[in-house]
């Protein structure tokens, strides 16, 4: 508990000054954001609600890129301990269901009138463009919205570290990690009432005390290139553009 009093005490100048605080963001978004609690697949609500948000941030005149989990399909890690399946067939099937949303989230972007690009780590040519570093920036620099599917390519790596190598290799000035919980507390704040918000933490707070907030090799390769991170609740409207107007939104992590 001291921590979180001591990481709350870092905050008090974080303000909103009416313009945007980063030039290029990453966005992380699990794939149960894609779905209502406890439901399977995509609701259409659901996703419109994040093209909204993504959109009012682009307004701003800021570039976005976006990785996609696949957990509202399934979860390579889960899929090859229940089956015969092999672990690393069972990741490459995880990487799949990430391009599934990627395409539906391009989609309603596109239908509000965003110009989205999907870029995968696996080569899925009839779908969506392989990950290029400098076409994703040419893109980006255009006034594109580049949805970053399948992970790194790889198995046995999470969609948290996708983002993370995502935001060094693009040069985003932070990684947005949207939950349906407004930061990180000192307990799961759906269990235990008594749970407080961290306002702000550092990168070896998160790791020393065990914090789940992204996977240990997101948040040390974040730590190791300086880039931040804000957790917030992208499920309420308008919170996304206020983290990026600077406002003091969910939990930042840095040095």
């Amino acid at each position: 508990m001291a921590a979180a009093k001591k990481a709350r005490g870092r905050v008090g100048s974080r303000a909103s000054t009416g313009r945007a605080a980063y030039r290029r963001v990453v966005l992380k978004i699990s794939g149960e954001g894609f779905c209502r609690p406890g439901q399977f697949g995509i609701d259409g609500e659901m996703i419109d609600r994040i093209a909204a948000e993504i959109i009012d941030v682009v307004k701003l005149g800021v570039q976005v890129g976006v990785v996609v989990g696949g957990g509202n399909f399934l979860r390579g890690a889960t899929l090859a301990e229940k089956s015969h399946i092999q672990p690393a067939t069972a990741h490459y099937m995880g990487m799949l269901a990430t391009v599934i949303n990627a395409l539906a989230l391009q989609e309603m972007l596109e239908l509000r009138g965003q110009p989205t690009r999907v870029q995968s780590s696996i080569a899925i040519s009839a779908a969506c463009e392989p990950f290029i570093r400098r076409r994703c920036i040419r893109h980006l620099e255009k006034g594109r919205v580049v949805i970053l599917a399948a992970g790194t390519g790889r198995p046995f790596v999470t969609t948290d570290s996708a983002a993370a190598l995502a935001a060094v290799e693009i040069g985003a000035d932070v990684v947005l990690k949207a939950t349906k919980v407004d930061g990180v507390y000192t307990a799961d704040p759906m269990r235990d009432r008594s749970a407080r918000r961290y306002d702000a933490l550092t990168y070896n707070q998160v790791i020393n005390d065990r914090l789940k907030v992204m996977d240990v090799s997101a948040i040390d390769m974040c730590q190791q290139n300086g880039v931040p991170i804000v957790v917030f609740n992208l499920t309420k409207a308008g919170n996304m553009k206020r983290v990026v107007l600077g406002e003091p939104v969910g939990t930042r992590i840095d040095h």
